[in-house]
C-alpha cells in the first residue's frame, strides 16, 4: 500500500470532505448537462455533426476544469514559480517512499500499471464491469452513447480542423484538464480525509466524474487505480499523465485517419 510522507503541517492544510466533493461536483455536474441537454438542443440530428457538437462541448467542460484548477491554485499558492508548482502538483521525479530518493528509475512501475489498465479497459472485462451499473440503474442504458466511432464518416475527409480539435481535446483531457484537477489539485490534498486510501478515493471520484458516460464509470474507477496508486505512492503526477495519455495516441491517430481518408481505403 502507498506510504504517506505528508507532514503534520501538510495534513493540516489538506481539504475537508466537503471541499473535495464540492470540487468534484464543479467538475462533474456540467459534463452530463453539456452532453445530454445542451448538445441535443444545438443539434438534434444523428449525423457526425451531432458527434462533433458533443465533443466540442465536452472539451469546453475540460477547459472549465483547467480554469477551476487555476482558480483553486491562485488561492493556495504564494508564488507561481516552477518550484512551488512542482511541489504542490507533484510534478517532480518519482520519490521512493521508503528512502526519500527521487529517481527516474521508478518509472519502471509504468509497465505493470499499464498492463493492469489494458486488461481492465481494453478487453471485454471493461464492458462487463461498466455495465454492472445497469443493475441498480437500468434507465442509464437509454441515454445516448457518446462514442467517437460516430465520427468515422467520409464527409469528414479533408476536415483538418477535426485534427486540431483532437489535439485540443488531448491537451485538456490528459494534461491541463482532468489530470491537473484530479491528480494534481485533488490527490495531494486528500490524505487528511481518506488516509492511506486516498488513492482509492481519488480513483472512485474520477470514475464517477464520468456521468456523461455512465456505463464506463465503473470501468474507469477500476482502471483508474493504475493511475492514482503509483501517482500517490511515488508522489508524481507523471504516472497518471503518461498512462492516461496513451489514450490520446488512439484519438490522434483515429482523427488523422478520418480526415486524411486513410480510414476509408
Amino acid at each position: 500500500m502507498p506510504n504517506s510522507e505528508d507532514t503534520a503541517d501538510e495534513i493540516a492544510n489538506h481539504y475537508s470532505l466537503g471541499k473535495i466533493l464540492t470540487i468534484w461536483a464543479l467538475a462533474a455536474v456540467p459534463m452530463p448537462i453539456l452532453a445530454f441537454v445542451v448538445a441535443p438542443a444545438i443539434w438534434a440530428g444523428e449525423t457526425w455533426q451531432a458527434g462533433v457538437t458533443v465533443w466540442v462541448l465536452l472539451v469546453g467542460g475540460m477547459i472549465w476544469q483547467f480554469v477551476l484548477s487555476i482558480i483553486i491554485l491562485s488561492r493556495e499558492l504564494k508564488s507561481w514559480r516552477w518550484t512551488c508548482l512542482k511541489e504542490r502538483l507533484w510534478l517532480g521525479r518519482p520519490t521512493n517512499p521508503d528512502t526519500g530518493e527521487a529517481s527516474y528509475r521508478l518509472f519502471w512501475w509504468l509497465i505493470p500499471a499499464f498492463l493492469f489498465y489494458a486488461v481492465v479497459e481494453q478487453t471485454p472485462l471493461g464492458s462487463f464491469i461498466g455495465e454492472l451499473i445497469l443493475i441498480p440503474f437500468p434507465g442509464l442504458d437509454t441515454l445516448p452513447k457518446l462514442d467517437l466511432q460516430a465520427l468515422i464518416d467520409p464527409e469528414l475527409v479533408g476536415a483538418w480542423w477535426l485534427l486540431g480539435l483532437a489535439v485540443v481535446s488531448c491537451i485538456f483531457n490528459y494534461l491541463l484538464g482532468e489530470e491537473l484537477l484530479f491528480r494534481g489539485v485533488l490527490l495531494p490534498k486528500m490524505h487528511g480525509v481518506f488516509g492511506r486510501w486516498d488513492w482509492l478515493a481519488n480513483a472512485v471520484l474520477f470514475g464517477l466524474y464520468h456521468l456523461h458516460r455512465p456505463t464506463s464509470a465503473l470501468t474507469t474507477v477500476v482502471g483508474g487505480l493504475a493511475w492514482s496508486l503509483p501517482s500517490r505512492r511515488f508522489r508524481s503526477i507523471w504516472f497518471a499523465i503518461i498512462l492516461h495519455g496513451f489514450e490520446g495516441i488512439f484519438v490522434l491517430v483515429g482523427a488523422f485517419a478520418v480526415v486524411s481518408g486513410l480510414a476509408f481505403q
